[in-house]
């Protein structure tokens, strides 16, 4: 995937292909969100964002206008690749939003707590998961004013 220069609206972290294939026609479905990247790992993801790995060619001025994020991802979890992008000066202000199906009070607090912008549990239910998906899209990419980047 050649992606120097790219801008890219949406960067899908998911790791289960049904999601993924779910979320992605939603966002495009969506009208607000025609240039996604998916990858299934923290680890392609981190590689992504920061510009190494199999991405070592991608321009990181441009980064994402939303990060969707699952939180159980192989490699590195999504937890981690949140705490990196905090720490980062080129992804600290990247809205992201938490997809995950756990609801345990402990997995919200600390998404939060590394300053995810929404935490997410996705619905069971393919067409209200498509439907969320949807509205993250229209919030995040359509009414959510971000700020200016250089």
């Amino acid at each position: 995937m050649n992606t120097t220069g790219r801008h890219v609206d949406i960067l899908l972290v998911e790791d289960n292909p049904n999601d993924a294939e779910l979320a992605i026609r939603s966002t495009r479905k969506s009208g607000y969100a025609p240039r996604l990247v998916h990858v299934d790992d923290g680890v392609r993801a981190l590689d992504f964002l920061f510009g190494t790995g199999e991405f070592a060619d991608r321009n990181t001025s441009h980064q994402p206008r939303l990060v969707l994020l699952d939180l159980k991802l192989p490699r590195v979890d999504g937890l981690e690749v949140l705490k990196r992008m905090r720490a980062d000066e080129r992804t600290r202000t990247v809205p992201v939003v938490m997809l995950s199906s756990s609801k345990e009070e402990r997995d919200v607090a600390e998404c939060y707590r590394h300053a995810a912008n929404s935490y997410v549990v996705k619905p069971v239910n393919f067409e209200a998961y498509s439907t969320t998906v949807t509205e993250i899209c229209r919030y995040w990419m359509g009414i959510n004013l971000a700020p200016a980047r250089a």
